[in-house]
């Protein structure tokens, strides 16, 4: 069974209850002041953020308006004289190059002879080249080593009347040629000398010179038959000469 709460009882829980709700309210309002500082903290922070972008932004804006005032005041360009084209000089026809003076007189003095030594002793001159003997008429029918044989003729006191008789008696021995050589007797070269070492009185390439073997040709037919017509005639008559 409950007990009636009578005047004083109330009066004990109203005393009581007093300071409970202060308190509550005390930690609404301070978090309420608290929420307010965050925010109003926040917004400053933003605002700050935001203000050099709107600097920015005003600079730019009043850089274009001062250009488009001074490109309005600026006057307008006047067209320049058009230049007058110059003449391109010609140039010099291109020389070509050439070896200097001094290497060009270097070059075209004449080297000097090396000096004697005592091993080789003084260098002997050359000897001089005989002068080329012209073609005589009598023998211009002729070519080859019959032409050299012609030409040799007066030399060995013959006529050029000879060279007739000569090209058929050297014609039957050797065909005039200088390496004609008879397997069977040894007879060597245009006048078929027995032996081909003979020829050597006239030079040592009696082999292969066929002036040289002429020479030796000419010398036997005068010393055994006064001429070549008279080599012929044996010839005919003995089959040799």
């Amino acid at each position: 069974m409950s007990t009636p709460r009578t005047r004083s009882t109330r009066h004990r829980l109203t005393q009581h209850r007093g300071p409970r709700r202060f308190a509550v309210h005390s930690r609404k309002i301070a978090a309420g002041v608290l929420c307010a500082a965050l925010l109003g903290f926040g917004a400053w922070r933003l605002t700050a953020a935001d203000e050099p972008a709107a600097v920015d932004l005003a600079a730019r804006d009043a850089a274009a308006q001062q250009y488009s005032r001074d490109f309005e005041r600026s006057p307008a360009p006047t067209p320049s004289a058009e230049p007058t084209p110059t003449a391109t000089p010609s140039l010099p026809p291109r020389v070509p190059q050439t070896a200097p003076a001094a290497t060009l007189a270097a070059s075209a003095k004449p080297k000097p002879n090396p000096k004697p030594t005592a091993t080789h002793g003084t260098p002997k001159p050359a000897a001089p080249k005989p002068p080329a003997v012209a073609t005589p008429t009598s023998c211009k029918a002729y070519s080859g080593n019959q032409l050299t044989a012609c030409k040799l003729l007066p030399t060995f006191g013959f006529a050029y009347s000879q060279m007739p008789p000569l090209v058929k008696l050297w014609t039957h021995e050797s065909g005039w040629n200088a390496r004609a050589e008879n397997k069977g007797s040894g007879a060597y070269g245009i006048p078929q000398a027995l032996p081909g070492s003979k020829m050597a009185k006239f030079g040592g390439d009696w082999k292969t010179n066929p002036a040289t073997q002429i020479k030796w040709g000419l010398d036997y037919i005068k010393n055994r038959y006064k001429t070549p017509a008279g080599a012929w005639s044996h010839f005919q008559n003995n089959s040799w000469y």
